[in-house]
């Protein structure tokens, strides 16, 4: 963190995740970690006489035995010492010279160096053939292994067909033994040799199609889980998913077709000039022949690509079709929707078909069209060999014959697989689009590594706020402002539409494209690093989502560190603590989204306890208790004021029973501020107020007035 903080980055420790097993972190978990951060590091192990040569250099981790590290910001090999710093004890202490004898004791020879990323990165560049082709050739050791062994295996490729040649022409013309048992001899060790190089050849691109396809997962996730949250919001999910698993379609053909026919083209560069030593004429007939079917399958391209398109767009389709099904299978279960929701699936299955069908006849054509030159190139180049002998037009003879025709057809066949790989592109292009048309939108990475990481206290302050939801033309704010200390349990009320989410969305960071000032503790939001915003907040929806895992881990989810007792403390905060201890196995219950142990008002509890229980100093309870059953609403809002010591609170309800406590009330209008204050002022001064809080308190109108001002009943009958 001091050697990032020198180049201008920020670090939160909180968003260091430990690899298990690793007692002290180790260079690899480092970089990973900085590398995410925004910066660029490399680990790397150095010698002492490379280490004492590193003059004027930006500071350098130095990782030590024990656990610990260390600073080295100079070096001098004149004195042959280096200065390290204590990064623990600030920038002004001073460095200590130290020798190599004293750090050789300490240090494990392990380094990290680090610096700011100017340029853009992989996991920010624009998703393309490029981007791919880089990530390819990231693996140059392998690759460099692969193309040596590939050219090896080419040129022992070609020592059969001349065998074959020397047994037609000398052993079985001549009846000679004595060579016929030198050339099995031959024969073996080739083929010994022959075997063990495809070995190593097939297991080095094994490991070379594992680390791309990992690396490849790694980034896409990561790419999907910088998207912002209004993305996803405009996007439906099933077909999010479907455009993104495009992509490895292209992985497949990146690492099989291509890479095969990558291989294969070493063959045709090492055997193509021995064909031309044994008979051009043969040799020429081949490539034009390979060059023929590589000139259809370029023709038909441009009419295959279009009908692709349809194709994946069809696929696309019919998977948000099976998404939205087995998402929704409750809804449709109770309503009776199998019969609709089969009919959507034929008509999307019946586009699929049409377009697949389409898709096929049409690559029929060149593959119908080329299969003549197929032929010619395996059956028909030893017919015209054999014409030429007869007709001593060519001096070729028997054994050159047959060892051309060996040679011919894996000559042929890299020809034929290039020329094929053209059209297999049409389909890898277009599924590069879709997946590129999701991940390479506009991510939150800069907001979620850079900005200020200020300590968080919670006082809140709204100037001049207007903000307006892309595509809608009216405001959802309308020049809000008001202002609260921290501390405050701030209320937000208003009709259906009002904003009151849409404030919250503000100081979540959901949406940064407000116009006018949003201040928390006098910083502009916008200047505040995402990710420590957000871990500094603790949000319960009115509708949350439970992950598969046991219920103390569904509370501790991103503090996987915390200790059973700050779970218990959490589930007590919430109200859950009760419903937990009757379950079989308690706190190591195993539950998920949609499970039928737990009912919806816990899955609230367990909500809020889950975002109580990191202690932040903002809470946001955006319809929290909406769907709580009315003893769980009544024990969650007796809560409240212990769940808001030393927190500002905003509590977004309907229910205005469950407000009235709250030391400022926002009432909201069609995006504007229309009052703010304590329950019993609005009750005499805000006309909307009053018209809501009547409405839902109706039942005791009749026997205390109007103008009620006491203390409400806990729990409010109507919405």
């Amino acid at each position: 963190m001091a050697a990032a903080h020198f180049h201008g980055l920020e670090l939160d420790v909180r968003d260091f995740a430990a690899e298990p097993g690793e007692a002290s972190p180790s260079p690899a978990t480092l970089c990973r970690w900085l590398n995410e951060q925004g910066a660029v590091a490399k680990g790397m192990r150095l010698k002492w006489r490379y280490l004492i040569k590193m003059t004027n250099s930006p500071p350098i981790v130095l990782l030590f035995r024990d656990g610990s590290a260390a600073l080295m910001i100079n070096a001098s090999a004149d004195q042959g010492i280096v200065w390290l710093r204590d990064p623990l004890r600030g920038e002004g202490d001073l460095p200590v010279p130290v020798d190599e004898l004293r750090l050789s004791q300490i240090w494990t020879g392990d380094a990290l160096l680090i610096k700011r990323r100017r340029d853009q990165s992989e996991a920010d560049a624009p998703i393309n053939a490029s981007w791919l082709a880089k990530m390819v050739l990231r693996e140059k050791k392998s690759l460099r292994d692969i193309a040596i062994a590939s050219m090896t295996l080419s040129i022992l490729q070609i020592f059969p067909p001349l065998i074959v040649m020397q047994v037609i022409d000398r052993v079985v013309n001549n009846r000679s033994m004595a060579t016929l048992v030198s050339i099995t001899a031959i024969v073996l060790v080739l083929s010994f040799y022959e075997v063990l190089l495809s070995y190593g050849r097939r297991e080095l691109t094994l490991v070379l199609t594992t680390r791309i396809d990992t690396r490849l997962s790694l980034h896409l996730f990561s790419r999907l889980l910088a998207l912002p949250l209004e993305y996803f919001e405009r996007q439906q999910a099933g077909n999010v998913i479907g455009r993104v698993m495009a992509i490895y379609k292209v992985r497949d053909f990146m690492t099989g077709k291509l890479m095969s026919t990558f291989l294969d083209m070493f063959t045709l560069v090492v055997i193509l000039p021995f064909l031309f030593y044994l008979s051009s004429t043969l040799a020429w007939m081949t490539v034009a022949a390979a060059g023929l079917i590589g000139l259809l399958v370029v023709v038909f391209m441009g009419p295959i690509a279009r009908i692709y398109q349809h194709v994946v767009r069809s696929e696309m389709e019919r998977s948000s079709v099976m998404y939205e099904t087995v998402a929704g299978i409750r809804t449709i279960k109770t309503l009776a929707l199998e019969p609709s929701r089969k009919q959507e699936w034929d008509e999307k299955t019946a586009d699929v078909v049409r377009w697949k069908l389409a898709a096929g006849r049409m690559s029929n054509w060149p593959s119908t069209l080329s299969m003549p030159l197929e032929m010619f190139i395996n059956r028909g180049i030893i017919l015209v060999g054999a014409y030429l002998i007869l007709t001593n037009a060519s001096n070729v003879g028997v054994g050159a014959l047959v060892a051309f025709m060996m040679l011919g057809g894996r000559v042929a066949s890299p020809l034929v697989g290039l020329a094929k790989l053209l059209d297999d592109m049409n389909e890898v292009r277009t599924s590069l689009g879709e997946a590129g048309s999701v991940l390479n939108q506009p991510t939150e990475t800069k907001a979620l590594t850079t900005g200020m990481r200020p300590r968080i206290k919670g006082a809140l302050s709204f100037v001049d706020v207007n903000f307006t939801y892309p595509g809608s033309t009216g405001k959802a704010l309308d020049d809000v402002n008001f202002e609260v200390p921290a501390g405050t349990m701030l209320g937000l009320v208003g009709r259906s539409g009002s904003g009151k989410s849409t404030i919250t969305r503000l100081l979540q960071g959901v949406s940064r494209s407000y116009s006018g000032y949003l201040k928390l503790d006098g910083v502009d939001l916008r200047e505040i690093n995402l990710t420590h915003l957000r871990r500094s907040f603790g949000v319960v929806l009115q509708d949350n989502f439970l992950f598969r895992g046991t219920i103390r881990e569904n509370i501790t989810a991103g503090r996987p560190g915390l200790t059973i007792d700050d779970v218990v403390r959490a589930a007590r905060l919430a109200g859950a603590e009760e419903f937990i201890e009757r379950m079989p196995a308690g706190y190591e219950t195993w539950i998920e989204e949609g499970s039928t142990n737990i009912s919806g008002g816990q899955r609230q509890r367990l909500a809020i306890a889950r975002a109580v229980i990191c202690d932040p100093k903002l809470l946001i309870l955006d319809e929290a208790t909406s769907a709580l059953d009315p003893e769980s609403e009544a024990l969650v809002n007796a809560n409240l004021e212990r769940i808001g010591e030393g927190r500002t609170m905003v509590i977004v309800s309907h229910r205005l029973s469950s407000l009235v406590n709250c030391d400022q009330i926002l009432v909201m209008d069609r995006g504007r501020v229309m009052d703010i204050g304590p329950h019993e002022v609005l009750l005499e001064r805000c006309a909307i107020y009053r018209t809501l809080w009547m409405q839902q308190n109706r039942h005791t109108a009749g026997k205390q007035g109007a103008d009620r001002t006491g203390p409400a009943p806990l729990i409010a009958e109507g919405d």
